[in-house]
């Protein structure tokens, strides 16, 4: 069995469909179940011990961040490792360590802990979602950060389920780390100008030294220290640490991954 945990969500629904007949979801409520259409069982990433993981089972691990997410993972990775798991994949991000700032942070304290866990174990990196995108240009067809001239190899959230969908259905390989990225890494200037030929209005991204950007976020109602963290991480994203592109989605999958103009004609094109 393939149990899938966050399967309500983007890189979720989309491993579901990958799976079809070979996934059980992880989810909360009944109704999300049915709405998936696929086999479930009602749980939480925070009572471990009523997760169905039986010996030999396969564990896709991922939900959104939350303040109890270390805690949780860690936990569930445990449980997997105690019931004899065969495997568990993990989504982490690109580059993190266990020091890195917010969310970035909480990912290299799982992935330090499944290193250690003795289970088999494959942990996808990505850099940002193509997902997300859109929804950072405000009313007035702006995005703002402080990223500066960096580039970034921005990735579809799709390409990372039929990445962790291989790993998944294939033979447990040795463990690995696997940097997911899109085919190339756009300025975020070259994204406002993608997005203004796929959206048909004008959209330009508006960059900000990092005291400027935290200020901006904390009146868009973030508490100041996350402000403060985010603009810098933002700032770290643009020094040029995702600006390189792999090969890793055409290695995997025999095929190269979504463009970031495909990827809009796809979502938006009427």
């Amino acid at each position: 069995m393939i149990l899938v945990t966050g399967a309500t969500g983007t890189i979720g629904r989309a491993l579901i469909g990958e799976l079809g007949g070979a996934a059980r979801a992880l989810v909360r409520r009944p109704e999300q179940g049915e709405e998936l259409g696929c086999d479930y069982v009602v749980g939480d990433l925070e009572r471990p011990g009523d997760i169905p993981i039986e010996p030999g089972d396969r564990l896709f691990l991922n939900s959104a961040l939350w303040p109890g997410f270390v805690r949780a993972h860690k936990a569930v990775i445990d449980h997997a490792a105690a019931a004899g798991a065969a495997q568990v994949v993990t989504v982490s991000v690109r580059g993190v360590t266990s020091s890195s700032l917010l969310g970035f942070g909480m990912h290299g304290q799982v992935d330090d802990h499944l290193k250690a866990s003795g289970v088999p174990w494959s942990i996808l990196a990505p850099v940002g979602f193509m997902q997300n995108l859109a929804g950072d240009v405000d009313t007035e067809g702006r995005i703002f950060g402080s990223y500066g001239r960096g580039r970034v190899g921005y990735i579809d959230a799709r390409d990372i389920a039929a990445v962790a969908a291989a790993l998944l259905t294939r033979p447990v390989g040795d463990d690995a780390s696997y940097e997911l990225t899109g085919p190339a890494a756009p300025t975020h200037d070259e994204i406002a100008a993608e997005l203004t030929r796929a959206l048909g209005r004008p959209v330009r991204y508006v960059d900000m030294p990092v005291e400027e950007a935290a200020v901006h976020l904390e009146k868009r109602g973030m508490p100041a220290p996350a402000a403060r963290d985010l603009a810098q991480l933002m700032s770290q994203i643009g020094d040029g640490r995702w600006a390189s592109t792999t090969t890793t989605v055409a290695d995997v999958l025999g095929r190269p991954p979504r463009s970031l103009r495909q990827f809009l004609h796809e979502t938006y094109a009427p």
